[in-house]
């Protein structure tokens, strides 16, 4: 009898030891996932803070109103008062210290805050012939003293690309051909000439710049979507 009862005791003793260890370890699974979890946690709070820094806000801005006019001061600082959706992208050119937060459009809101995406051109950080559109006399002014061969660079939240300025032309704004894919991924910047005209300017001024390190085999991927803008041409792009 005592021998089944101590039997009786060691099977107790071991069932509760089992359980223990069933609980342990259960606990040491939540514990370890919440750790990770929060690791994890931490880590895109970093990346969030580092591309914050690296990929300024509209406050962040360096802007030189020294060549804008009145009209173009007075309409960026109205824009500030309306909401738009985030930058896509971040345009620089060192040479002229041009620093412009490039938006998605090109209506009067966006071309007051920003410089603006032309519809129906590839996206800032894609491979294509990326268009964008400035006032000449805000953001853009400064492209009159671009010439080629400068540098321009184009920063997206993943990525950064740099292109050299190849040419500057002028055209009709129902010209959309310098829309068109080139044979390397490239950056059309546009706005209106002359720079200083009074009224509604006759002309639109082009700077074609292509990636420094292009990828050919992309060549092409904007075709239809340049072809989509139609007869719309440059005219709702800039004034």
């Amino acid at each position: 009898m005592r021998f089944f009862r101590s039997i009786e005791r060691l099977l107790l003793i071991f069932g509760l030891l089992l359980i223990a260890i069933y609980v342990a370890v259960r606990m040491y699974r939540t514990v370890s996932s919440s750790a990770e979890l929060q690791h994890f946690q931490d880590l895109q709070a970093e990346q969030t803070v580092d591309k914050a820094k690296r990929f300024p806000t509209d406050a962040r801005f360096k802007l030189d109103f020294s060549l804008w006019s009145k009209k173009r001061i007075a309409g960026y600082e109205h824009s500030l008062t309306q909401y738009t959706e985030p930058p896509l992208a971040v345009l620089r050119i060192s040479k002229v210290h041009l620093e412009a937060p490039v938006l998605e459009g090109t209506d009067d809101l966006i071309l007051d805050r920003g410089v603006g995406h032309i519809a129906g051109t590839v996206r800032p950080g894609e491979v294509g012939n990326i268009g964008i559109a400035g006032h000449r006399d805000g953001f853009f002014r400064v492209l009159k003293d671009v010439r080629p061969g400068d540098t321009i660079e184009l920063e997206t939240p993943n990525r950064a690309d740099t292109f050299v300025v190849q040419q500057i032309v002028l055209v009709d704004p129902k010209d959309v051909s310098v829309l068109q894919p080139q044979s390397v991924a490239s950056l059309t910047l546009v706005t209106c000439y002359p720079f200083y005209y009074v009224g509604s300017a006759p002309q639109r001024y082009i700077v074609q710049a292509s990636a420094t390190n292009p990828d050919s085999r992309h060549r092409g991927v904007n075709e239809q979507a340049s072809s989509e803008r139609g007869d719309k041409g440059l005219e709702q792009s800039t004034r």
